[in-house]
């Protein structure tokens, strides 16, 4: 097997992956994703991305004083969730990696098929990809924080983040652009576990075929919720404009990788992170959306 990168070098199935990995440990120096002393929690999906992240970081940094777990969140999707947390728990087995398994069920008493459907008996026609973030990101970050995670390992690679990138944009939402980057967040805040990326630098199209060549068990099918999401539809449109124009997706994050420091620095001064008054987790406003959501399918 072949692979050729942007700049038209070809790497045979041993380079490349001497080259994904190597590119990894780049953005992690680079960018200072991990100090000397963590107790990292890799958010696993069951995916292509987070198993390979998972796999990279206990790989990278597993003669460091540094502590490897894995965390996943059951959204309780029918059988793609249920393959995905079973193909994610022999993974974790066989490489020896401690797994914490959370649910919607569990915290919210309900699937996300059944809270999506309460939404909408209401007049909410939030879709799925939406009403997710919010109550995965939650959990997450709860849980991760009960945990004593220093930090939070996701597996969002250059295209996510070129997706992201042109969504705030075409939304103007500065503010949660600046959020972005290979460590999330604008200020250090107790409450909240950063959550670092060392797969950014990394094309989805390079994620797959490492975790194809290294043979990890996962499926690589998308989420069948993922259909009517808008990220898809900037997806597609972003994979058509870089078939026809190589490169653009690494522009973007390129370009965006500039104007962070300045996006940071500006939203630093404009407030602080505030704190749900009913459950205590890091919010917008006075409540989360997660406590909003809950209140609605309750009432």
């Amino acid at each position: 097997m072949v692979y050729a990168l942007e700049g038209g070098e070809k790497l045979s199935s041993q380079e490349f992956l001497q080259y994904f990995e190597k590119k990894v440990r780049k953005t992690i120096r680079i960018h200072k994703l991990i100090d000397k002393k963590e107790h990292l929690l890799i958010a696993c999906s069951g995916g292509k991305d987070s198993t390979t992240a998972l796999y990279l970081m206990n790989k990278i940094i597993k003669n460091r004083d540094i502590s490897i777990e894995a965390i996943h969140i059951d959204q309780s999707i029918g059988t793609y969730s249920e393959q995905n947390k079973n193909n994610l728990t022999d993974f974790c087995k066989k490489n020896n990696i401690k797994l914490h398994v959370f649910s919607f069920r569990e915290e919210f008493g309900s699937s996300l098929c059944y809270i999506k459907d309460s939404l909408k008996e209401k007049g909410i026609n939030w879709k799925s990809c939406t009403i997710c973030g919010i109550l995965r990101r939650y959990i997450l970050n709860k849980k991760s924080r009960e945990l004593k995670a220093t930090k939070i390992v996701i597996g969002h690679n250059l295209d996510d983040e070129a997706q992201t990138v042109l969504m705030n944009l075409f939304n103007n939402n500065t503010a949660l652009l600046a959020r972005l980057g290979p460590k999330t967040g604008i200020k250090d805040h107790d409450s909240f576990i950063p959550r670092i990326k060392p797969l950014y630098m990394c094309k989805e199209d390079e994620v797959e075929l490492y975790s194809k060549l290294m043979k990890f068990p996962v499926k690589y099918e998308s989420c069948p919720c993922r259909v009517e999401a808008y990220r898809k539809r900037v997806c597609d449109l972003l994979d058509d404009f870089d078939k026809e124009n190589v490169g653009t997706k690494s522009g973007i994050v390129k370009s965006y990788l500039e104007l962070m420091p300045i996006l940071k620095k500006e939203y630093a001064k404009k407030g602080s992170v505030k704190i749900c008054k009913n459950c205590g987790e890091p919010a917008a406003g006075d409540v989360c959306n997660t406590c909003k959501i809950i209140k609605l399918i309750k009432n």
